[in-house]
């Protein structure tokens, strides 16, 4: 009972979002490709390792950040908090690589 008025309460939730919740959850992802583009360019000068893993980085949170958009804004009734996880973590451990190994 409990879970279902809860089911209940987010579907309400997605279907009331305003266009400011869709706004800044764009904003989020072009905040994140921007500075994966902009860090993707300096490594192109600068040709240091760690400016391409940063890029990597970021794409990937970029990747996060649509898929969040997409779980609470388009697909409510779909549980994606696997691939939310997975995508983060994996920017995590791209970046971390990179400090540990790679430096």
């Amino acid at each position: 009972m409990h879970n279902a008025r809860q089911n209940e309460a987010q579907m309400r939730i997605a279907l009331t979002s305003s266009n400011v919740e869709v706004v800044i959850y764009l904003l989020c992802v072009v905040t994140s490709l921007l500075c994966a583009w902009l860090l993707q360019r300096a490594w192109l000068r600068a040709r240091s390792r760690l400016l391409i893993w940063s890029a990597v980085c970021f794409a990937l949170l970029a990747i996060n950040n649509l898929v969040l958009a997409a779980d609470l804004l388009l697909l409510p009734d779909v549980d994606l908090r696997l691939l939310e996880i997975l995508t983060s973590l994996s920017a995590v451990c791209v970046l971390l690589y990179a400090f540990i190994w790679d430096v």
